[in-house]
């Protein structure tokens, strides 16, 4: 029997997928036939356009000031809660949208390092293959406050298992920080069983969900977690620079002490009073003028996450996945290149990495072909699977594009298919 083609078999999995009509819902671009990098920047949905173009006419344009009254003031609040509910797994009044992803943790890591409880503790626990604002920040905390890093060594292709962090934890420990899902290879963190270790050891966790959050099914309440922050501009389509969004458990609201101590935190913001005094409420945890505008556009994504429902959008990544992971073996294992992302589809985020010495040089044969991966030195192509606009199709064509330019750059270099392919 014939084994269907990629293209075929993509088909079938498009015309089965009960999300594939979400696919029509985001802006698509006239040059880019597939788009294999949503784990770094979501495509706009439409109705985010629309949004935004109603927003300069009907809310800025028409209320103007009013708008602070009438729902902005409320909005970092509002939409934290919904971000908790759809893809957090948080209930009300502990999620909050601020500023950057390095401010929000900034502001988490400083507070959680002054609790009382810890204060004494003079630990901190990161994985040398963490994202580099999380090791920067907490480099020059730790200078700063006098505090010893102890870094956990995963490898490239994995990520930190529960053996590691209990093997890292002590009386010492003060707080834990990790990616739910590992930047770069796409590992999946038992996160549960880590918060319990950590907790074990009387210390702090603080998760980095910029990977997980809008396609993986995060349950930070029924974790137990302590703090977390994410990305909007990912899976949550916020677009460049949307706010990120922090976490914090509702027994440390009102204990932890923010460091960036602004008038929005404040406990009366418009009585412009001499003092500061914060807020009662998450709302301690914001500083200065929310970013309005640039809370728009995941509004509309959050809609269609709502609608699809969390449970399915990480059943598609994993088909996505899945199928990429089959491709990849097929087409590109026998040219030389390596997975570097688990074949365990549980402890595989939404992103397949993929490794080669030819890559760095394939990225831009790509992108002028419309095929758009992300490249992670210093040899791997990042495809990312945004599961509600992402076909089964575009990985089929991306997955080919990429084996094409590994057949063309080896073209000229004398010798057998074989001996060429594993030269480079």
């Amino acid at each position: 029997m014939t084994t269907p083609t990629p293209a075929a078999r993509a088909s079938a999995l498009d015309a089965a997928d009960p999300l594939a009509r979400f696919h029509d819902e985001f802006v698509q671009a006239d040059d880019v036939v597939a788009y294999l990098d949503g784990n770094s920047l979501g495509r706009p949905t439409r109705a985010a356009a629309e949004r935004l173009a109603r927003f300069t006419s009907e809310e800025w344009g028409a209320r103007l000031i009013r708008g602070w009254d009438e729902s902005w003031y409320e909005l970092p609040l509002t939409l934290g809660d919904r971000i908790g509910a759809t893809v957090l797994g948080a209930a009300a009044g502990q999620t909050f949208v601020g500023e950057s992803t390095t401010v929000v943790m900034y502001k988490l890591i400083r507070a959680a390092l002054d609790l009382p409880a810890i204060a004494g503790r003079d630990e901190i626990v990161v994985d040398s293959g963490n994202f580099p604002t999380d090791r920067y920040l907490l480099e020059g905390i730790a200078a700063e406050r006098g505090k010893t890093l102890v870094w956990i060594h995963p490898s490239v292709e994995g990520g930190v298992e529960p053996g590691d962090v209990a093997g890292a934890v002590s009386e010492r420990t003060a707080l834990v920080l990790l990616s739910h899902v590992a930047y770069r290879s796409g590992f999946v963190t038992d996160a549960a069983e880590v918060t319990r270790l950590v907790h074990d050891a009387g210390a702090l966790v603080l998760w980095d969900l910029c990977h997980s959050a809008g396609a993986l099914d995060v349950r930070l309440d029924e974790w137990g977690a302590d703090l977390a922050a994410g990305c909007t501009y990912k899976y949550l389509n916020g677009g460049p620079g949307s706010p990120a969004f922090g976490y914090v458990r509702r027994e440390l609201v009102d204990v932890l002490a923010q460091p960036v101590q602004g008038w929005m935190g404040a406990d009366r913001p418009f009585d412009m009073g001499p003092a500061y005094a914060p807020h009662a409420g998450v709302r301690r945890f914001l500083s200065g003028t929310p970013t309005i505008v640039s809370m728009l556009a995941m509004q509309s994504m959050l809609d269609l996450v709502a609608e699809a429902g969390i449970g399915a959008v990480r059943a598609k990544s994993v088909a996505l996945t899945e199928f990429a992971v089959e491709l990849v073996d097929e087409l590109l294992v026998p040219r030389g290149v390596r997975l570097t992302s688990p074949r365990d589809a549980d402890r595989r985020g939404s992103h397949v990495t993929i490794d080669h010495p030819a890559f760095e040089r394939a990225i831009p044969l790509l992108w002028e072909r419309g095929v758009v991966p992300d490249f992670r030195r210093p040899e791997g192509i990042r495809l990312g699977l945004s599961p509600l606009s992402t076909s089964f199709a575009e990985v089929a064509l991306g997955v080919g594009a990429v084996r094409d330019a590994l057949v063309e750059l080896t073209a000229d270099r004398g010798g057998t298919p074989t001996e060429r392919a594993a030269a480079v």
